[in-house]
């Protein structure tokens, strides 16, 4: 699988599709031109890129997403974690928490996830 990890510029491309998909290629022309100041070239050079990398897709002249921004997001996060902290959830939350102390809504909203997670299993 191709790697999926967008650079800032791609990022802000990627949210625009999100934000606003199904669209049409040419309606994410125009939106590029106004939120990015690109050209029509620079559009569809990075769009048919994030297409070859599986994450949208330019069907017909529909541009639609193949991976939600969420799926994006866990995926960024798993990869975080595997690779800084060995695939060790604890050991992240332990740097994370070692520096900017969690709220009391903040554990309980962990511990519904927790929580919900054990039901599942």
């Amino acid at each position: 699988m191709e790697e999926r990890k967008l650079g800032a510029v791609e990022a802000r491309f990627a949210d625009l599709i999100w934000d606003n998909a199904p669209l049409s290629s040419t309606a994410l022309v125009k939106l590029c031109a106004k939120e990015l100041d690109w050209k029509k070239s620079t559009t569809y050079t990075v769009l048919k890129k994030l297409c070859e990398r599986g994450m949208f897709q330019n069907t017909d002249g529909t541009v639609t997403a193949l991976v939600t921004r969420e799926e994006y997001a866990a995926a960024q996060s798993e990869r975080f974690v595997s690779e800084t902290f060995a695939g060790s959830l604890p050991a992240f939350l332990a740097a994370f928490t070692s520096r900017k102390p969690l709220s009391a809504d903040e554990l309980d909203e962990i511990q519904k996830m927790i929580d919900a997670y054990r039901e599942v299993r």
